[in-house]
């Protein structure tokens, strides 16, 4: 080589060098190492071609080469095989191509010189230089074009760590962003370093307000259910080991004055020798965790509740009837059998509801669906109730064009049963109960009325929730709070709605629609 060129040689070596410190963006660092090579080796076109990982190579960046011949390098390259020593097989294999190349897209007039970028012997890529001519290397020549070469695999290397490490944190920080929890990563000062967008929702608080503060000044409980605070475990000698895990579990404080039933999760991180870095808190939203132990414990005392009372009338009727001392006439034997009676048809009623419940929980409640007429199924249905509540009046009012519906008559017949069954035991004064129907263009119409006290405004909302009962219902009547439950679920199976009438004020009337076709 000339002696000019040797001297700026030495200015890319330095020059890769402050690429090393300095860029750290793999594109950059690849087209400024090509062009010092091009320069450096008097080449009039050139490319990097880098080895993937676990293999596969590919051109990552390339000079004076139009794309089309890039596209139609990049398969062939792709198909180097894979091999545990890349540099004793594939680098030479990527060689012999490109060089190869060279020679036919220049019929023969250009070859072509690489540089393999090896670090820490693992295999990188290579940089192939193409030039008009051929030249020799001096011993000089090939001492400083081995330092280029190990200079710019450090360079490639350190901003391919780089990329890696930067796509790994917004990896993290998407995963961070997409969790249903609340996530907060705090200094081991218990200052918030981050906090995802879920936290943000939970806690009422802008994410950008969080970041900076203390976690005492965030994490506040109005009432605390389970477990010491971050503050007082630590007290206390929390962490004691690199795994230990913290659980809290109480009303959480927001600045609106609502409170948000959450679970909060701390796990510590720290180095290898036990110093604490960051507290990792995962903040879980345990509302309807409470819901199911509140319900849970509802249905646990109602399904008792109801149970015990049928059953222990039926044990004391025949208890009462098997004594051998005394002689009873018919009539109390008759009327104790149909107290037994009614209170077996109870448990009976209540089982069934309690069966439905789970069917509708599982997704298998079972629809027959054939052609019903309304209007007589509710007239049989009112027939029944006239027997055996005398003081009521029932009337039926439906137009003489009703349609037919296709529907489940018995589970259609379930729900007139509970509407008509709760008129009768909500206005136990008498009066009239008026069962009328409606036909609109999509669907038909039931509704049922009665003349007792109505439904309190209040109450309105929760009738159709399961195990629901009103206080005052809950004093004067019987009930599990499964029949409007049932019959909700019954007429959405059916594509149909149910709902309470706020204008009727004359007593309580709930009305239900069913799809005509």
């Amino acid at each position: 080589m000339l002696p000019d060129f040797r001297v700026r040689q030495r200015d890319y070596l330095l020059e890769i060098a402050r690429v090393i410190t300095q860029e750290l963006d793999l594109d950059e660092v690849l087209a400024r190492i090509l062009r010092h090579a091009a320069d450096l080796l008097a080449g009039q076109a050139g490319l990097v071609a880098l080895r993937g990982e676990p293999g596969g190579w590919a051109t990552a960046a390339s000079y004076g080469i139009p794309n089309e011949l890039i596209q139609y390098l990049n398969p062939i390259l792709a198909a180097v095989p894979d091999h545990e020593d890349p540099a004793r097989f594939e680098l030479p294999e990527v060689n012999r191509l490109l060089q190869r190349l060279a020679r036919e897209v220049s019929l023969g007039l250009f070859t072509g010189v690489g540089l393999p970028l090896i670090a820490q012997n693992r295999v990188l890529g290579v940089i192939f230089v193409f030039r008009n001519y051929r030249g020799q290397f001096s011993g000089e020549d090939r001492v400083l074009l081995q330092s280029f070469a190990v200079q710019a695999a450090i360079a490639v290397q350190n901003a391919q760590q780089y990329a890696n490490t930067n796509r790994e944190r917004r990896r993290t920080e998407a995963i961070l962003d997409a969790v249903a929890d609340g996530i907060l990563i705090l200094g081991a000062d218990h200052t918030i370093e981050r906090c995802n967008p879920a936290f943000a929702r939970l806690s009422g608080r802008a994410a950008d307000d969080v970041a900076g503060q203390k976690h005492n000044d965030v994490i506040q409980f109005g009432k605390l259910e389970h477990g010491p605070t971050l503050e007082q475990a630590e007290a206390g000698g929390w962490p004691l080991t690199p795994t230990a895990t913290l659980y809290v579990e109480g009303d959480l404080q927001r600045p609106d004055g609502s409170t948000l039933a959450v679970g909060v999760t701390y796990a510590p991180l720290q180095t290898q020798g036990g110093q604490l870095l960051n507290i990792i808190a995962s903040v879980r939203d345990v509302s309807r965790f409470r819901e199911a132990e509140e319900l849970q414990s509802t249905f646990i005392s109602v399904i008792s509740h109801e149970l015990k009372t049928p059953v222990a009338l039926i044990k004391g009727y025949v208890g009462t009837l098997r004594r051998p001392d005394v002689r009873w006439d018919g009539k109390v034997v008759q009327d104790s059998l149909e107290v037994i009676e009614e209170e077996a048809d109870r448990l009976s009623g209540l089982i069934e509801n309690l069966l439905d419940a789970s069917r509708l929980e599982a997704g298998v409640l079972p629809i027959n669906a054939s052609d019903i007429s309304l209007p007589l199924l509710a007239e049989r249905m009112a027939e029944r109730f006239r027997t055996q509540s005398p003081s009521h009046k029932f009337v039926l009012d439906f137009p003489p064009d009703y349609p037919v519906i296709l529907a489940d008559e018995q589970r259609i017949g379930q729900v007139l049963l509970n509407l008509l069954s709760n008129a009768v035991k909500y206005s136990p004064q008498g009066g009239e109960i008026r069962i009328w129907g409606q036909v609109r263009p999509e669907h038909v119409v039931v509704c049922v009325s009665d003349q007792g006290p109505g439904i309190a405004p209040g109450d309105i909302p929760h009738i159709f929730d399961r195990f629901y009962r009103a206080d005052e219902a809950q004093r004067n009547t019987k009930g599990a709070g499964l029949g409007l439950y049932l019959t909700r679920a019954i007429l959405e199976a059916h594509g149909g709605s149910i709902w309470v009438d706020p204008t009727y004020k004359d007593g309580a009337c709930i009305c239900f629609s069913l799809p005509r076709h």
